[in-house]
Formats: structure tokens, C-alpha cells, sequence
């Protein structure tokens, strides 16, 4: 009885062993390959350019990696038809595979397993005014926050909305583009959940850099200013930014603004003096308007000099890939 006892013992381990090998593909000696389960992703739906792990029980031949195409199916050896892959769960298409196998009388009852080794057909895009742009996979749930904290958070010129961009064929079948723009603040305190959107993949997000303005001549630290706080800017606090006025200015100053389509600028004399002395209305500034302080003779530099002398067209140049 005893030998009887250990004999259906041995039996029953070595049946368990077998149907443990059979059950997961992935063990060792299962195929002529294998693949991690450790980089199997979370399950989504399989999307175009996904690289595929593909195992099939004791078939060396098609135990592969495949990368889903354009069209969105897969090729495996020995059968004549692709399969579509694109839109599927992994669970869908192992028993599409199996299914293959079967019909094109290449194996009888195969196992199959399918995972997402690699996903690429779900891209979101983060640049502009962050810390490091990056391109990241909408894999599992992913919130414009997540977002930009994959890309390091925002920078210190970051301007005070972030737009949000995905390609929608709502208009028929003539693709277009619909962008959201997310007030920053709001986001980040948290105050309107709603604004935290979840990204399915598709979306570019772009964080422009703040309205900056460009503050020369008589005044203590001429250069480009960011106004952060997406509030206007202004005469007065430009001339703050710069440090005040320096020695001899004039009483008077220029406004030099891009209106138009021309791409010149208009030229827009204010009384500076009258300004500080609170005799006059501060005067508003846009983005990317020159506030310049001449010297009390009143001599004004060419625009070609102011231009150049603080690299303006390279800036400028730059805000307008976020003004399209």
C-alpha cells in the first residue's frame, strides 16, 4: 500500500508539472522562445506600430516579436492571409491567431499567447516651456498633469495657458485638429478638476513661453522680460524689470509694435515723464513689443540695431511656431 500510496503521488506532481508547463507558454522549454511577462504592459487595446510577443506551444517557427503595421495587421510564417491585430485586446487576438492556425491547417488546436512587448501607437507629445520635452505612451490612465510632470514640470518662463491639441475626424471625413487651451493656475491648484484632462493618445501638448517684452536704451539692465503672472504688462513694470531709468533719459519714449501682416513695426511715442510723474495713464504693452528710452538728446537707434542687439528676430521667430 505504501509503494501504491508514493507510485500515485510521483503520478500526480508529474501531471500538475505538465499542466503548469502547458498554462504558461512562457516557461522555460515551452517554445524555441519566450518572452518576459515582466514586460507585458497593462492590457489595452492593440494599436498600429505596437511591437507584438507572439508565443505559440511547441512551434518554434512562430514564436516570434512582430510589429503591427501601418494597416494595422500582422504576418506570421505559414499563413497566406495577415491578421488584423490593430483595435484588438491581446485575449482577442490570441484566439484570432489560433483561429488562423487552425483554418490554414498549419496546426491542430494551438495555444497562443499574445502580449504587448512595446507600445508605440498611443504617443503623446509635451513641449515648449517645460523642463524636458519628451514623447511618453498613454498607457493605463494618464492626466495632463502626469503629463507634464513626465516632461520635469513647467519652466520659469512658462506662459500662463497650455494648449492641447488632438487630430478629430468630427468634421466628416476632412481631418482637423481641435486644441483646448488650460489655464495653467487653474490646473495646478486643482480648483476645477475637469481641467486635469485624461489623454488617450494623439495629443500634442504645447506650453508657450510667456508674453515677453524687450526694454532698451536709458535704463539700468536693458533685455527680455517674461511677464509670468498672465497679467498685462505695462510701461511701469517693464521699467521695473529693467531696474528703472538711467542717467540723462529722455522725457519721452517709444513703442515699437508688430500690427499687422507687414511684419514691420509701428513706432508709438508716450510721454515717459508725464507716465512717472502720475500726469498720464500707464501705457499697456504686448507681447513682443520694444519699450525704448532714448537718451536726452531724444537720438533714436535704427530698428535694425534694436533688433539686433538683443537677438529679437530669433525670439520672435519662436513665438510665432505658438501663435499658429
Amino acid at each position: 500500500m505504501k509503494c501504491v500510496a508514493i507510485s500515485v503521488m510521483a503520478i500526480t506532481i508529474a501531471y500538475s508539472s505538465s499542466a503548469q508547463a502547458q498554462a504558461n507558454p512562457y516557461r522555460a522549454g515551452a517554445g524555441a522562445g519566450s518572452f518576459s511577462e515582466g514586460t507585458n504592459l497593462p492590457v489595452e487595446k492593440i494599436g498600429k506600430d505596437d511591437l507584438l510577443g507572439i508565443v505559440v506551444y511547441d512551434s518554434p517557427e512562430l514564436t516570434r516579436t512582430v510589429r503591427v503595421g501601418s494597416g494595422g495587421e500582422i504576418r506570421l510564417p505559414m499563413l497566406h492571409r495577415p491578421i488584423q491585430a490593430a483595435g484588438l485586446n491581446p485575449a482577442d487576438l490570441e484566439v484570432a491567431i489560433a483561429k488562423a492556425l487552425t483554418e490554414e491547417n498549419v496546426m491542430v488546436a494551438p495555444v497562443v499567447t499574445v502580449s504587448v512587448v512595446e507600445s508605440r501607437s498611443k504617443p503623446i507629445s509635451v513641449s515648449g516651456a517645460v523642463k524636458n520635452p519628451v514623447t511618453l505612451q498613454a498607457i493605463g490612465t494618464v492626466t495632463l498633469l502626469d503629463a507634464i510632470t513626465r516632461a520635469g514640470g513647467l519652466s520659469e518662463n512658462a506662459g500662463a495657458e497650455i494648449l492641447v491639441s488632438k487630430p478629430s475626424s468630427a468634421a466628416g471625413d476632412k481631418p482637423v485638429t481641435l486644441i483646448q487651451r488650460i489655464p495653467v493656475r487653474g490646473l495646478i491648484d486643482g480648483a476645477d478638476p475637469t481641467l486635469n484632462l485624461h489623454l488617450e493618445g494623439g495629443e500634442d501638448i504645447r506650453v508657450p513661453d510667456a508674453g515677453r517684452v524687450f526694454v532698451l536704451g536709458r535704463v539700468k539692465k536693458p533685455g527680455t522680460f517674461f511677464i509670468t503672472d498672465g497679467s498685462e504688462s505695462s510701461v511701469m513694470k517693464a521699467l521695473a524689470l529693467s531696474g528703472g531709468l538711467d542717467s540723462f533719459p529722455s522725457h519721452s519714449a517709444y513703442i515699437y509694435r508688430v500690427e499687422g501682416g507687414s511684419g514691420g513695426r509701428n513706432e508709438i511715442p508716450i510721454e515717459l515723464k508725464k507716465i512717472m510723474d502720475r500726469k498720464a495713464p500707464d501705457v499697456a504693452l504686448l507681447a513682443n513689443d520694444i519699450l525704448y528710452v532714448p537718451d536726452a538728446t531724444g537720438a533714436r537707434a535704427s530698428m535694425k540695431v534694436l533688433e539686433s542687439s538683443i537677438g529679437i528676430g530669433s525670439v520672435l521667430g519662436a513665438a510665432l511656431i505658438y501663435m499658429h
